[in-house]
Parts: C-alpha cells; sequence; structure tokens
C-alpha cells in the first residue's frame, strides 16, 4: 500500500513557537497561550533548556498551534497584544527597583568620594587628621544610607507602580 489511503489520519500542519521566560512566571505565559490556541509541544518539552544566569533562572518554552485555526488573523492581534501587556508588566517590575537603586548607587559613590579624600588628607605630608576626620563621617554615611534610601525609594515605587501592574493584568484577562 502506498500510505494513502482512506483510513489513515489527515495531515496537520503546525506553526511553532519558542518563548524564553523567568521560571516564575512560566506558567502565567503558558495560560495566556494556550487561550490563543498554542499548546505546549510534549516531544520537545523534555529537551527545552534551562540557561542558569547571574540573577535568575530562565527557561524554553516550546510550543506548537494548528496552522489552520479559525480566526486565525484576530488570534495574533489579541496575541500580540498580551505580549505587549506582558512586556510592560516586565518593565514595571523593573522600575520599581530601578530608580531606588540608581538614587543608592549615586549616594554611595559619593561616599566613597568623600572617603577618598579623607585618605588623601592623612597621607599628605603632613598628615591632615582635622580634614581626614570631616571627610571620613560624610563618607561612613555615604556607605551606610544608601541601604535605607533603596528600601524608602523602593517601597515607595511599589505602591505607585502595582496599581499600574494590577491594570495590566486586568487588561490581559480582558
Amino acid at each position: 500500500m502506498d500510505g494513502t489511503g482512506r483510513g489513515q489520519k489527515s495531515f496537520v500542519g503546525y506553526e511553532y513557537k519558542e518563548i524564553v521566560a523567568e521560571g516564575s512566571r512560566l506558567n502565567f505565559l503558558l495560560d495566556g497561550y494556550e487561550s490563543f490556541g498554542w499548546e505546549e509541544d510534549g516531544r520537545l518539552a523534555e529537551s527545552a533548556t534551562a540557561r542558569s544566569t547571574a540573577l535568575q533562572q530562565r527557561t524554553a518554552l516550546r510550543m506548537k498551534r494548528n496552522r489552520k485555526i479559525a480566526n486565525k488573523v484576530e488570534l495574533t492581534r489579541l496575541e500580540r497584544n498580551f505580549e505587549a501587556c506582558v512586556d510592560e508588566i516586565g518593565k514595571l517590575e523593573k522600575a520599581k527597583t530601578s530608580l531606588a537603586a540608581m538614587y543608592a548607587i549615586i549616594v554611595g559613590v559619593i561616599g566613597t568620594a568623600f572617603m577618598a579624600g579623607s585618605v588623601f588628607a592623612v597621607t599628605a605630608q603632613p598628615p591632615n587628621y582635622i580634614l581626614c576626620i570631616l571627610l571620613a563621617v560624610p563618607g561612613f554615611l555615604g556607605w551606610l544610607f544608601p541601604h535605607f534610601l533603596y528600601k524608602k525609594i523602593a517601597g515607595k515605587q511599589t505602591e505607585k507602580i502595582t496599581p499600574l501592574i494590577e491594570a495590566k493584568y486586568d487588561e490581559i484577562y480582558e
């Protein structure tokens, strides 16, 4: 027999997509993409690579969808809107701490500059101990204060940005 008999399954063409995401967002993305007709590609799931970076664990998720799905144009438009919202949520999550980190680093660098001035004052000929102490005090404060500054600014940013993130989640769920 030539394999074209009537009793065999008909061919189904699939389109494939690979999404790389943090492990904590993987289930959220999987649920979202399933709404657009995507399903996890079981044959490749065991070979999905997990890349370890210095900051977080990222995982590749491989998915497939029937090419002849109904309303493909509308699904593609909604899927792009979903991806844009997910990207905005990621940016908003980073914005919670980026301003706080920037201010903390600036204050730390200023503290380091004061400490360098203190060291130069004490190593000068003749050593100037009074100037050394006057510059060391703001230097030490510049090293201690960034932690508290970071926590305070990050808390304020979190309170400010959390409603925006929730609005994006609401937009995704609609």
